[in-house]
């Protein structure tokens, strides 16, 4: 059995990217957006973390939290973020024919993949390119051309929250940005 490394830093900032199973293009599927915001809303009301920037594409998500003081369990935020989804949106979305001997054993659904992906934020220089890779992913896909036209993202709250200007990011800002 493979044992992965995780940071373990309680109060820290992470950024995570977390998969659809075989990449499936569900994420921006209203019910499956409604059954996120309410499992991330429950969860966080039992186990708070902030949520500094996010980004839902249709086969992935990036975002970044930050934990409170004291706790790292990120895993089980979102061990029960993924359970809460996968069984709201079960009836339209599991896969019987996907489901693998492992996926059985593991007691999986057909609706994200098992793992993810996890960095530990240590500078405020870390934070910023992740957070401004965040908001460009959309258009790093082309699924836009500017940030300002995805609808799945944190990056309008940010806007009125002064952190970016509304014109900010368009396909020549990608060069510059982390390539996680």
């Amino acid at each position: 059995m493979s044992r992965y490394r995780r940071a373990d830093i309680p109060g820290a900032t992470y950024f995570f990217t977390v998969v659809t199973y075989r990449r499936r293009p569900t994420l921006c599927d209203a019910p499956v957006r409604g059954a996120l915001r309410d499992a991330v809303k429950k969860v966080q009301s039992r186990h708070p973390f902030t949520i500094d920037a996010w980004v839902s594409l249709p086969d992935h998500l990036h975002t970044i939290w930050t934990l409170p003081a004291g706790d790292a369990n990120y895993a089980m935020r979102w061990s029960l973020i993924k359970r809460r989804v996968s069984l709201a949106c079960a009836e339209h979305y599991h896969r019987t024919n996907w489901m693998t001997a492992s996926k059985i054993k593991h007691r999986e659904s057909t609706f994200w993949q098992r793992r993810y992906w996890e960095h530990c934020i240590t500078t405020e220089s870390d934070y910023s390119r992740h957070r401004d890779y965040i908001a460009i992913n959309p258009v790093k896909h082309g699924l836009v051309t500017q940030v300002r036209d995805w609808p799945y993202s944190t990056f309008h709250r940010d806007v009125e929250r002064g952190i970016y200007p509304l014109d900010w990011g368009g396909a020549s800002a990608i060069s510059c940005l982390p390539t996680n």
